[in-house]
Protein backbone atom coordinates (compact mmCIF):
# COMPACT_ATOMS: atom_id res chain seq x y z
CA UNK A 1 0.00 0.00 0.00
CA UNK A 2 1.83 2.96 -1.01
CA UNK A 3 1.89 6.51 0.14
CA UNK A 4 1.88 9.16 -2.18
CA UNK A 5 3.94 12.38 -0.59
CA UNK A 6 3.44 10.96 3.01
CA UNK A 7 0.88 11.46 5.19
CA UNK A 8 -1.43 14.65 4.53
CA UNK A 9 -2.75 16.82 7.06
CA UNK A 10 -5.60 19.09 7.80
CA UNK A 11 -4.78 21.58 6.15
CA UNK A 12 -3.95 19.68 2.96
CA UNK A 13 -7.80 18.01 3.54
CA UNK A 14 -9.17 21.69 3.68
CA UNK A 15 -7.34 22.89 0.08
CA UNK A 16 -8.98 19.48 -1.39
CA UNK A 17 -12.54 19.40 0.11
CA UNK A 18 -14.79 22.21 0.96
CA UNK A 19 -15.81 21.26 4.67
CA UNK A 20 -15.28 23.00 7.63
CA UNK A 21 -16.22 23.12 11.07
CA UNK A 22 -17.88 21.21 12.59
CA UNK A 23 -18.92 19.06 9.50
CA UNK A 24 -15.07 18.52 8.22
CA UNK A 25 -14.79 14.92 9.62
CA UNK A 26 -11.60 13.98 8.92
CA UNK A 27 -8.17 14.81 10.69
CA UNK A 28 -5.98 13.66 8.51
CA UNK A 29 -5.00 10.93 5.54
CA UNK A 30 -2.76 8.35 6.10
CA UNK A 31 -2.83 6.40 2.74
CA UNK A 32 -4.32 7.37 -0.58
CA UNK A 33 -3.34 5.20 -3.94
CA UNK A 34 -4.98 7.69 -6.12
CA UNK A 35 -7.79 6.19 -8.40
CA UNK A 36 -8.34 2.99 -5.90
CA UNK A 37 -8.37 3.87 -2.46
CA UNK A 38 -7.61 5.65 0.71
CA UNK A 39 -7.28 5.61 4.55
CA UNK A 40 -7.98 8.81 6.40
CA UNK A 41 -8.24 9.47 10.29
CA UNK A 42 -10.58 10.90 12.76
CA UNK A 43 -10.11 11.29 16.28
CA UNK A 44 -13.15 11.29 18.42
CA UNK A 45 -13.34 13.79 21.36
CA UNK A 46 -15.87 14.98 23.91
CA UNK A 47 -15.96 17.97 22.34
CA UNK A 48 -17.87 17.27 19.28
CA UNK A 49 -20.97 19.22 19.10
CA UNK A 50 -23.31 16.43 18.27
CA UNK A 51 -22.76 14.80 21.41
CA UNK A 52 -24.28 17.04 23.47
CA UNK A 53 -27.89 15.74 22.56
CA UNK A 54 -26.49 12.28 20.87
CA UNK A 55 -26.82 11.08 23.87
CA UNK A 56 -26.87 12.69 27.12
CA UNK A 57 -24.69 10.70 29.76
CA UNK A 58 -24.09 8.04 26.95
CA UNK A 59 -22.15 10.05 23.80
CA UNK A 60 -22.59 7.69 20.73
CA UNK A 61 -21.14 9.13 17.16
CA UNK A 62 -24.26 9.26 14.85
CA UNK A 63 -24.51 6.78 12.30
CA UNK A 64 -25.08 9.45 9.81
CA UNK A 65 -21.75 11.12 10.94
CA UNK A 66 -20.11 7.67 10.04
CA UNK A 67 -21.72 7.80 6.41
CA UNK A 68 -20.73 11.58 5.95
CA UNK A 69 -16.93 10.82 7.28
CA UNK A 70 -16.75 7.69 4.32
CA UNK A 71 -18.09 10.11 2.18
CA UNK A 72 -15.48 12.84 2.87
CA UNK A 73 -12.53 10.73 2.68
CA UNK A 74 -14.01 9.19 -0.45
CA UNK A 75 -14.47 13.02 -1.98
CA UNK A 76 -10.51 13.81 -1.16
CA UNK A 77 -10.21 10.20 -2.82
CA UNK A 78 -11.89 11.46 -5.41
CA UNK A 79 -10.75 15.12 -6.08
CA UNK A 80 -6.90 14.13 -5.38
CA UNK A 81 -5.83 14.46 -9.02
CA UNK A 82 -8.15 17.04 -10.02
CA UNK A 83 -6.39 19.94 -11.22
CA UNK A 84 -9.79 22.68 -10.94
CA UNK A 85 -10.70 21.00 -7.48
CA UNK A 86 -11.41 24.26 -6.11
CA UNK A 87 -14.58 24.49 -8.84
CA UNK A 88 -15.52 20.89 -7.79
CA UNK A 89 -18.24 18.97 -5.16
CA UNK A 90 -18.64 15.52 -4.87
CA UNK A 91 -22.74 14.78 -4.19
CA UNK A 92 -24.33 11.64 -2.67
CA UNK A 93 -26.64 9.56 -5.02
CA UNK A 94 -27.25 6.73 -3.19
CA UNK A 95 -26.08 4.63 -0.03
CA UNK A 96 -26.78 1.11 0.10
CA UNK A 97 -25.99 -1.53 2.57
CA UNK A 98 -25.40 0.81 5.42
CA UNK A 99 -24.85 -1.35 8.50
CA UNK A 100 -23.72 -0.27 11.92
CA UNK A 101 -21.49 -2.91 13.79
CA UNK A 102 -20.59 -0.94 17.07
CA UNK A 103 -21.03 2.38 18.98
CA UNK A 104 -18.43 4.84 18.25
CA UNK A 105 -17.48 6.98 21.59
CA UNK A 106 -15.60 9.80 22.56
CA UNK A 107 -11.64 8.66 22.83
CA UNK A 108 -11.77 6.10 19.76
CA UNK A 109 -10.11 6.58 16.47
CA UNK A 110 -11.87 6.41 13.74
CA UNK A 111 -10.39 4.69 10.65
CA UNK A 112 -12.09 5.06 7.09
CA UNK A 113 -10.90 2.35 4.37
CA UNK A 114 -12.72 3.60 1.20
CA UNK A 115 -12.21 2.68 -2.16
CA UNK A 116 -13.15 3.09 -5.66
CA UNK A 117 -15.27 0.22 -7.07
CA UNK A 118 -16.31 1.82 -10.12
CA UNK A 119 -15.33 5.36 -11.84
CA UNK A 120 -17.09 7.24 -14.57
CA UNK A 121 -16.13 10.66 -15.99
CA UNK A 122 -19.01 12.08 -13.23
CA UNK A 123 -20.19 9.52 -10.76
CA UNK A 124 -18.38 6.49 -8.78
CA UNK A 125 -19.21 3.90 -6.66
CA UNK A 126 -17.55 3.72 -3.55
CA UNK A 127 -17.20 0.79 -0.58
CA UNK A 128 -16.42 2.28 2.75
CA UNK A 129 -15.69 1.03 5.78
CA UNK A 130 -15.48 2.47 9.47
CA UNK A 131 -12.68 0.68 11.72
CA UNK A 132 -12.44 1.31 15.33
CA UNK A 133 -9.42 -0.46 17.51
CA UNK A 134 -9.24 -2.74 14.79
CA UNK A 135 -13.37 -3.51 14.81
CA UNK A 136 -15.48 -2.89 11.45
CA UNK A 137 -17.69 -0.44 13.28
CA UNK A 138 -19.71 0.99 9.90
CA UNK A 139 -19.67 -0.20 6.42
CA UNK A 140 -21.54 1.35 2.91
CA UNK A 141 -21.73 1.56 -0.41
CA UNK A 142 -22.06 4.66 -1.69
CA UNK A 143 -22.53 6.09 -5.05
CA UNK A 144 -21.11 9.93 -5.78
CA UNK A 145 -21.67 12.62 -8.23
CA UNK A 146 -19.06 15.31 -9.04
CA UNK A 147 -20.25 18.40 -10.03
CA UNK A 148 -19.07 22.00 -10.75
CA UNK A 149 -19.53 24.04 -7.60
CA UNK A 150 -21.00 27.11 -9.46
CA UNK A 151 -23.13 24.82 -11.72
CA UNK A 152 -26.66 26.22 -9.84
CA UNK A 153 -28.75 23.89 -12.30
CA UNK A 154 -26.72 20.43 -11.99
CA UNK A 155 -26.38 21.44 -7.78
CA UNK A 156 -29.70 21.09 -7.92
CA UNK A 157 -30.37 17.97 -10.43
CA UNK A 158 -28.87 16.16 -7.40
CA UNK A 159 -29.66 17.90 -4.21
CA UNK A 160 -33.16 18.01 -4.96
Amino acid sequence: MSTVDGPRDLRWIQSVIPHRYPMLLVDRVEEIEPGKRIVAIKNVTINEPYFAGHFPGQPVVPGVLLIEGMAQAGGILLLHDVKERGSKLVYFMSIDRAKFRRPVVPGDQIRYEVEILRLRATTCKLQGRVIVDGELAAEALCMSAIVDRDDEKGAAAWVG
